[in-house]
């Protein structure tokens, strides 16, 4: 429980941190979240309000986040808006709502996405050659032509002003490392198509645009988030759990994407644009702590449990420089700590 509490009151701490030091970059701000009804976007809206920004929520459905939704409704600042990424008229009404009620829009985080959790509930994988062509039109339809089909609206009063930020959530799963004089993937072991090809279509149309619309003043940037406890998270980890295996390592609190984004919403294009932020890397380096600084120890307690077997069994092994080891580095160290865990309930 003592360290629950202290690292939540690191995080808590850090978060306010972030949001002095760039409130003034975002206050009164007019900004888009796409996906706001729930996780990471849930919290994204919360802390650009806190922030002094004018906030629009807005997510396909909102069945489950009535609270929160009631909640919007009920400050002048913000709003909650049921919208389609995929789906052009929902767009068009959305976006006319926004502008009738704030008059412009300054950021855009396009945050929704279908995951592979959810396409292919709970598991979330399916090898590449078991794949339908219905799932890649389905995936690339909302997280690719989705994002642009965004894009082409919420910009529009950005272009009007000359200023403006937009930011497009990608995955670490799309990486390449290098060694010697070839290329090659972080983390293909996951299997996650056609999640992943979604995600690196829509990183390359973020630097193709950053670049043409450079001179606009409107800045296009990435944003990488670490291994979050998502809105689908708990269902695929119980999945997990059920067959003896725990889901990865730990978590992080959704908190963790926050500094960077305050960061990239007070951008134009005179500023950073065209780059691809891979968060806990960002963090580390700008004074907002390593991965083990926001992990979640706010879990379930099944939940809880599994992760602290894990960490029981896994070598303290850390060092300076990086804010986390390498994906290959943890995989070897997870799967490690699978076997022992299989050892002890054989015994």
């Amino acid at each position: 429980m003592q360290q629950k509490d202290e690292v939540e009151a690191r995080q808590r701490e850090l978060v306010l941190q972030a949001i002095n030091q760039w409130k003034a970059h975002v206050e009164n701000k007019v900004v888009v979240v796409t996906g706001g009804a729930r996780g990471i976007g849930k919290t994204l809206v919360e802390r650009l309000l806190e922030s002094g920004a004018k906030v629009v929520a807005a997510d396909k459905s909102w069945d489950s986040s009535q609270e929160f939704k009631q909640r919007l409704e009920g400050t002048e600042k913000a709003m909650a808006l049921q919208m389609d990424i995929a789906d052009d008229a929902s767009l068009d009404v959305a976006y006319e709502s926004v502008i009738d009620k704030f008059g412009t829009v300054d950021v855009l985080i396009n945050n929704a996405a279908l995951v592979s959790e959810t396409l292919f509930f709970p598991r979330g994988q399916v090898k590449t050659l078991d794949t339908k062509d219905s799932d890649w039109e389905t995936m690339f339809r909302v997280n690719t032509f989705g994002v642009l089909k965004t894009i082409r609206r919420f910009i529009r009063p950005m272009l009007e002003k000359g200023r403006g930020s937009i930011i497009n959530m990608v995955s670490s799963g799309i990486l390449q490392m290098h060694q010697g004089g070839s290329l090659f993937s972080m983390r293909p072991w996951t299997v996650e198509m056609p999640y992943q090809a979604s995600k690196a279509a829509t990183m390359a149309m973020t630097f193709y645009l950053a670049e043409e619309i450079r001179e606009t003043g409107v800045a296009v940037n990435g944003m990488m988030p670490f291994h979050t406890r998502a809105s689908w998270f708990d269902a695929t980890e119980k999945t997990w759990r059920d067959q003896g295996m725990v889901y990865f390592m730990r978590p992080s609190v959704a908190e963790h994407v926050v500094p960077a984004t305050l960061f990239l919403s007070g951008q134009d294009g005179h500023g950073v644009t065209g780059r691809l932020i891979y968060v806990p890397e960002w963090n580390y380096d700008h004074g907002f702590g390593d991965t083990k600084v926001w992990n979640d120890h706010s879990l379930p307690p099944e939940m809880e449990d599994m992760y602290s077997q894990l960490e029981s069994v896994l070598p303290k092994y850390e060092r300076s420089g990086v804010s986390h080891l390498p994906f290959d580095a943890w995989a070897a160290l997870w799967t490690a700590g699978i076997e022992k865990l299989s050892a002890r309930v054989e015994k």
